[in-house]
């Protein structure tokens, strides 16, 4: 029976992608683990590998496509034996279930590309019988039933292993049954809706025809503006800023750059490490929040999530958008492996070949426009984290010392903060260790 090839959920939230580029064609023979195509999400691309043994019959989706849905059908694989033309020309069949096995390959760094009937993408929970089971369906079936509000809990399934097809949900709705149960009232707020401005027909008048250019979103600044919306509306943000002086630091880091080792590449001998002020920024933070365990922390409705270890996103600019790869385990690092790993992650970055564990979760993030002249400013919270680092221009500034003016080299270091997680006093505790660290760099060493 020909094999139905999808669209893989390459994270938790994904729901769309683009099919970027097929790295085979009909005809190819594949097995397990073969890489088949390239899928790009709204910040990544990644690498596709087939699940099963077979030919491939038929590329449905052509490379190039954007907004392929999640579970969509892409491509049709004929089983070992099978006549090529006839699985080419059936439209897409199914695979035994692999419900269980198939989220195991999903959560890869490069997911397996998952069958028709395996559970439906975490947006969309599979139905459960009241004795706990999961109702095996495939996704047509699935939308047909909540197109016609039929309860698949209620609705007999005739493919393989049980499962619900097309033809049972059509039995279903001519024989009337199966019809789901009235929703239930919802209570409590609802959830918060962004405020409607001007449409975009408003907006355009207002501009004389000619005089612009219409820039198309894409997944990344949709999903920029869809997650920096919602924290703005739902999190109570407070600031906190405090200057740190970078005298201490800027010579340190002088002499641990020039006594680097030096390594043999094919273009000479280049410098083991380099580090730059971002690094100690990074490891800073790290600390602070190893100091400050409790502002270590994430919201949930039920419970503050407190984290073991600093996994410090860094905001990282890319051609038209913003990523935060993240250095996991940050306080167990020394400065040399943050400088090469965050070298590593910024250049990936770039050209959209993170993973999707390395730039999602994190604990906290560091923002910083300093190198652009900036001397302060502040930043939204990407939950899950509860707390974020803006960080300005190092500047010469006047500053007294037992009683005396002298000059110093100053950073503005702007910190926000989840009020539901991080109170005041806890907010000022974890700067003030923050400051610490910058002014004392050589205990960022030991």
């Amino acid at each position: 029976m020909p094999i139905n090839i999808t669209m893989p959920a390459l994270s938790p939230t994904m729901e769309e992608g683009n099919l970027s580029k097929w790295l085979v064609k009909e005809g190819d023979k594949i097995g397990p683990g073969d890489v088949i195509a390239e899928i790009e999400t709204d910040k990544a691309t990644m690498e596709v590998e087939a699940v099963d043994e077979g030919t491939i019959a038929k590329l449905v989706v052509e490379a190039g496509t954007e907004g392929v849905k999640v579970n969509a059908l892409i491509a049709i694989l004929a089983e070992e034996g099978e006549d090529v033309k006839e699985a080419a020309a059936s439209g897409g069949g199914s695979a035994a279930p692999k419900a269980d096995a198939a989220p195991a390959k999903q959560e890869a760094a490069s997911a397996a590309a998952p069958v028709t009937d395996q559970a439906p993408a975490p947006s969309t929970p599979a139905p459960v019988t009241k004795s706990g089971d999961r109702v095996f369906a495939s996704p047509l079936a699935r939308r047909l039933a909540k197109e016609a509000g039929l309860d698949l809990t209620a609705v007999s399934g005739t493919g393989p292993h049980g499962r619900i097809v097309k033809s049972d949900i059509e039995k279903a709705k001519s024989s009337g049954g199966a019809k789901a149960p009235a929703s239930a009232p919802q209570t409590g707020a609802a959830a918060p809706q962004a405020p409607k401005g001007q449409s975009d027909e408003a907006v355009l008048k207002l501009f004389e025809e000619g005089s612009y250019e219409l820039l198309p979103h894409d997944g990344m600044r949709k999903t920029i503006a869809a997650r920096l919306t919602e924290s703005h509306q739902t999190v109570p943000s407070y600031f906190v800023s405090m200057d740190c002086e970078l005298d201490a630091l800027m010579k340190l880091r002088a002499e641990i750059n020039k006594s680097a080792p030096m390594n043999k590449t094919e273009k000479g001998e280049v410098p083991a490490y380099k580090l730059s002020v971002n690094d100690f920024i990074i490891k800073a933070m790290a600390l602070a929040l190893r100091d400050v365990p409790l502002a270590n922390a994430s919201w949930t409705s039920t419970a503050r999530v407190k984290h073991k270890h600093s996994d410090v996103g860094v905001a990282v600019a890319i051609p038209d958008g913003l990523i935060t790869p993240i250095i996991k385990k940050a306080e167990t690092k020394t400065l040399s492996t943050i400088s090469n790993e965050m070298k590593d992650l910024a250049r990936r970055a770039r050209d959209k070949k993170l993973k999707p564990d390395e730039y999602q979760g994190g604990t906290t993030a560091v923002s910083n426009l300093g190198m652009f002249g900036v001397s302060n400013f502040t930043s939204i919270i990407n939950p899950p984290h509860a707390s974020i680092v803006s960080i300005g221009a190092g500047v010469e500034k006047p500053v007294v010392k037992n009683g005396e003016i002298k000059i110093a080299n100053v950073m503005t270091a702007t910190f926000a903060f989840d009020h539901r997680v991080i109170d005041g006093a806890l907010g000022a505790e974890l700067a003030a260790a923050f400051q610490k660290h910058i002014q004392n760099p050589m205990g960022m060493l030991v």
